[in-house]
């Protein structure tokens, strides 16, 4: 674990970057007040320090042929850290699998799943996801629409003079 302090210029380029990946470092410079060469210093440090972890390009599912989205919320038969792991490693192999968590509760993880339909996200379902060791049951809710979907976490950027926050990284 590493200790590192945001300035208020690491939050802004943090804010503008997760709103939008592609902007230019001479447009982000100008955003964060500096210019270009410490800017693209600073995006470099936040990158090793893993507070950025990468850059992606939303897609349209849909335009894809991605019509369905499913949240399956799955139970474990065992919940040893190593059957854990090997529930998560097979999540992996599965790229229909667009997210996974680890939850509390009742229900061990909850997949976020997308397929081209609703016979595609049964095939899914009965031959890899029920089939897999260690499944005790599968819940899944159909997604009707959603209505946010925003990357990252709310990075507060404050006027100037504010003082530094101070975050905890673990470089990946």
């Amino acid at each position: 674990m590493q200790r590192i302090k945001l300035d208020r210029i690491d939050r802004r380029i943090l804010h503008d970057l997760q709103d939008d990946g592609r902007m230019t470092n001479v447009e982000l410079a100008r955003r964060a007040g500096i210019s270009a060469p410490p800017c693209l210093r600073r995006v470099r440090a936040l990158e090793e320090a893993g507070l950025i972890r990468g850059y992606h390009a939303r897609v349209d599912p849909q335009a894809l042929g991605y019509n369905v989205t499913v949240f399956a919320q799955v139970g474990l038969e065992s919940q040893a850290e190593t059957d854990l792991r090997a529930f998560e490693d097979l999540v992996e192999t599965w790229p229909e699998v667009r997210e996974c968590w680890m939850l509390a509760g009742e229900t061990d993880f909850l997949l976020k799943v997308v397929a081209s339909d609703w016979d595609a996200y049964q095939r899914f379902l009965t031959t890899r996801l029920t089939a897999a060791p260690n499944i005790s049951h599968v819940k899944s809710a159909l997604a009707i629409r959603g209505s946010k979907q925003l990357p990252g976490v709310p990075i507060a950027v404050e006027p100037m003079g504010e003082p530094a926050t101070e975050v905890v990284t673990s470089a990946v």
